[in-house]
């Protein structure tokens, strides 16, 4: 007998790294994450299918990560980055064993466990996959095992964009992405950051006023039908996440929002927006918390992987998280064998825990639910070193001894199960305290009068150009400078600004970003195109090869006279 249905989405993003450094920030994450989460990923969902058992999993994958993992450059670079490895493995297993080093036995089990592990993912990438790891997911796709939904085109922070005309390009530049490298429209999207606002009215500088429309209609407009948020947003009450930050640096100034009153909804069924037919699911905090939670997560056995610690030379990971209070130099090594047979009782555990949140709701309400869970994709493998493994075995162990949970991916849930009631969802993220305040704050408020700047001057230039011009040399421009001005919106510059992961090379990224976006329009401007700079730049940032400037377009607003002017940002 079904107790409802269960939607596992992952979410897989990073910021554009393309020739823009190497380590610690820059092209060596991207390459971290296509041998640890990404590979690790698709022979998973491959093996699952083999098996006769189709993955159902929902997988966002941003258009600016699926630029990256379609690009020759960041292919090549993928490959000399397994080869390094694989040659700092060969050079710790004739390190080892040493008399003088404790363990050293181990350690040399462990450099062999490695060079053998990057020797499998090297070989799948090049001579199984190609190197064309869309082409993977895209099969798979239309095998029906997964769903592969969309974003924002650079993930950029949507409510905090000041023009609809902006907004709009990023989800029409992310929609056509996905479709041109997936070859099917996606129906799903990810909202950058889980990051919503309402629709409003406001006054413009003549005075007149104007309603701007809420996030979905953009969706809508897009042939997005569907998009997820966190629990706090549906249920109501406190965001888990509403707590003090600690930087690396210190205590980083953060006021919480007042906790909201209850709203009576739960997030077992989906629902409708009101102004546009788009539905929300939002994420079970209890199959959630599982998983990601710091202190109770399945992440932070004993058992696993450590993230932290390496080996001074090869930088190879040999020891495990040992327990959370354990300081990274009393670390104990690292046992592969241990750690899959936790995995194997974590797998059990959540396969049982899901089963129960969903007959419980049976039992209270009397009808079906859906327990819908959404995480970084980064966060199995790269961060949780046995993550893939672990959805994996959840996936076989609901397909062959938990028949009563339907395994569906989004769209097949909505298709099964439409929303049956509207709710208006408030404007939230999934950000500290859930609100906006890790992308705008005392240290990124410089950021946004930059951005504002640029969304006018870019929609004031195209403006003249309405139909494509003769000049190629002009139309390129034009194309480039709609490329760097979504480069510049990513939300990652302000994220990495606010938790000083990144502080510097973010600043400087968006710096870099700015300065081409402001390069490329002065010679536009000036009708003074240099080609060789553009050239430069264009070897660079070659994002989105079929992007059409008119997206910038202007949109003309509708007028609404008859109503009241509310207190709203000014933005036109």
């Amino acid at each position: 007998m079904s107790v409802g249905s269960f939607v596992f989405m992952l979410h897989s993003h990073l910021p554009y790294y393309r020739k823009a450094g190497m380590w610690p920030f820059g092209e060596e994450n991207l390459y971290e994450c296509m041998s640890e989460t990404y590979i690790p990923l698709i022979k998973a969902i491959e093996e699952l299918y083999n098996d006769g058992i189709m993955a159902k999993l929902t997988v966002g994958i941003t258009p600016i990560l699926a630029e990256q993992l379609n690009d020759e450059h960041l292919k090549n670079g993928f490959v000399a980055y397994l080869d390094e490895k694989l040659r700092v493995a060969q050079e710790d297993i004739e390190r080892y064993p040493n008399e003088n080093v404790a363990h050293s036995q181990h350690l040399r089990y462990l450099a062999e466990y490695y060079q053998k592990w990057y020797t499998d993912i090297k070989d799948l990438f090049v001579n199984k996959y190609n190197k064309d790891l869309i082409a993977q997911f895209k099969k798979f796709q239309d095998l029906g095992a997964i769903e592969i939904t969309t974003s924002g085109a650079t993930h950029g922070f949507s409510p905090l964009l000041c023009t609809d005309a902006n907004l709009n390009a990023q989800f029409k530049v992310g929609s056509d992405t996905t479709k041109r490298l997936f070859g099917k429209k996606a129906k799903g999207c990810w909202l950058p950051e889980c990051a919503y606002r309402q629709g409003y009215l406001f006054c413009s500088k003549t005075g007149d006023k104007k309603w701007r429309p809420s996030i979905e209609v953009t969706l809508q407009n897009n042939g997005i039908e569907y998009f997820f948020t966190e629990s706090h947003v549906i249920e109501g009450g406190n965001s888990i996440g509403n707590r003090r930050v600690i930087g690396m640096y210190g205590n980083i100034e953060y006021i919480p929002l007042p906790e909201r009153e209850k709203t009576g909804y739960d997030t077992f069924s989906a629902y409708w927006l009101p102004d546009a037919q788009v539905a929300v699911m939002g994420r079970n905090e209890r199959a959630g918390y599982q998983v990601w939670s710091a202190a109770d997560g399945y992440p932070g056995d004993g058992c696993y992987r450590e993230f932290h610690r390496k080996d001074s030379n090869s930088g190879l990971n040999y020891w495990r998280i040992t327990s959370p209070t354990t300081d990274l130099g009393d670390k104990m090594l690292y046992d592969p064998v241990l750690a899959m047979s936790q995995v194997n009782s974590n797998s059990d555990h959540y396969v049982t825990l899901l089963y129960h949140l969903l007959n419980d709701h049976k039992l209270a309400t009397g009808e079906e639910g859906l327990v819908m869970v959404s995480f970084d994709t980064e966060l199995y493998g790269h961060w949780w070193f046995e993550g893939v493994e672990f959805i994996k075995q959840v996936i076989t162990k609901l397909s062959k001894y938990q028949k009563g949970i339907e395994r569906l991916t989004a769209s097949e849930y909505l298709e099964k199960h439409p929303p049956k009631e509207a709710i208006q969802i408030p404007e939230s993220s999934w950000g500290q305290g859930g609100h906006f305040w890790v992308w705008q704050n005392h240290l990124t408020e410089w950021m946004w009068p930059i951005i504002h700047s640029c969304e006018k001057r870019i929609s004031e230039i195209v403006s003249n150009y309405e139909n494509i011009p003769n000049d190629k040399l002009l139309h390129r421009a034009l194309n480039q400078l709609s490329r760097e001005n979504l480069l510049l919106q990513s939300s990652d510059w302000p994220f990495l600004i606010t938790t000083w992961q990144a502080k510097d090379y973010a600043t400087d990224r968006f710096r870099e970003h700015v300065d081409r976006f402001e390069k490329i329009a002065d010679m536009i401007e000036n009708n003074n195109i240099n080609d060789a700079i553009l050239s430069e730049i264009e070897s660079i940032d070659n994002c989105f090869p079929d992007i059409d400037y008119r997206v910038y377009l202007p949109i003309e607003e509708g007028v609404i006279p008859q109503q009241e002017c509310k207190l709203a940002p000014l933005y036109q």
